[in-house]
């Protein structure tokens, strides 16, 4: 009975330290995966900086980076006078940008402090997943919608605009970052503490100035970065555009004619428009480094604005 016991003490030692060994290899193996999933985000980052960068550099030793950022036309495909000027892409990129910010901005803002300060529990369960429905809908929709319902209507009541247009992309393009900045905003305005609020309430404020003068002040922070957060996918929007918008690079700032923004340049490029190692096809990566800086700076933009003004509570 000593020895049985004895055996099975030994294999209870034996086992515990089986599990011992087990966890502590669990526990060196899970800070080295999680070493890898994080590298692997950052390599890639490398790897887009550095191809863009590559193949940027090929397109500014045929072209002349004073003529890339100055020259007001945008004629690539043309094979004696061909110009590069990458400011009738910005202008039409800028210009959709402007229109989806008109519509997205006020109704967004509206939507979060409807959803944050006037909403029942209930009506918010309801509401905020609908919003959220719009963000899950893909962009080729969006772009179809934009075509064939938004520009027709349009040209009822415009009856001089363009089949292709910068207003109709522009709308819906607002249309479809409505949930981003509703969503995020609301977020912000939610996590502003309720004694807040309700001290405002108790000096007399009525429920509107709080919302206004109280609770979205102090969510300014949250708040600004959801506007920039937007604007910088307005920037980067294709599909819509590149269905709804026309392939007419210039230099306009009217939203009724035909316009051509970065992206739908890219697209129409990488269809097969240009032969490989052509000055056509670098130019793509010429105008996506271009887009690449636009988007970053957004981004560091929405960063300061969300460090400079967060409120501690």
């Amino acid at each position: 009975m000593a020895l049985s016991a004895g055996k099975s003490v030994r294999e209870l030692i034996k086992e515990k330290k089986s599990k011992k060994s087990m966890h502590d290899f669990i526990e060196k193996l899970v800070p080295a995966a999680l070493f890898v999933a994080a590298a692997i985000s950052i390599l890639t980052t490398i790897g887009i900086i550095v191809t863009l960068a590559t193949e940027t550099i090929i397109f500014f030793s045929r072209v002349s980076f004073f003529e890339f950022i100055t020259e007001k036309e945008w004629y690539p495909f043309l094979k004696d006078d061909a110009s590069y000027g990458i400011m009738a892409l910005v202008s039409g990129t800028l210009l959709v940008t402007v229109i989806a910010m008109i519509v997205a901005l006020p109704v967004g803002l509206a939507s979060a402090i409807f959803l944050s300060e006037y909403a029942s529990d209930r009506t918010r369960r309801i509401i905020k997943p609908i919003l959220e429905v719009l963000a899950g809908i893909p962009t080729i929709v969006y772009g179809f919608f934009a075509l064939t319902f938004v520009t027709p209507l349009l040209q009822k009541i415009i009856p001089d605009i363009g089949f292709f247009n910068a207003l109709s992309p522009g709308i819906v393009v607002g249309i479809m970052i409505i949930p981003m900045i509703a969503s995020l905003s609301e977020d912000a305005m939610s996590s502003v503490p309720n004694s807040i609020r309700e001290g405002a309430l108790a000096l007399g404020a009525t429920k509107f100035e709080v919302a206004l003068k109280v609770v979205l002040p102090a969510a300014t922070s949250g708040v600004v970065a959801s506007f920039v957060l937007g604007i910088s996918r307005a920037i980067g929007e294709t599909m819509i555009v590149t269905l709804a918008g026309g392939a007419t690079p210039k230099l306009t700032f009217d939203p009724t004619e035909s316009i051509q923004t970065m992206t739908a340049y890219i697209v129409q490029v990488s269809t097969g428009d240009a032969g490989y190692g052509t000055t056509i096809y670098y130019s793509i990566y010429a105008v996506g480094a271009t887009l690449f800086v636009f988007t970053m700076l957004m981004n560091l933009l929405a960063q300061f604005i969300s460090r400079r003004f967060r409120e501690e509570y």
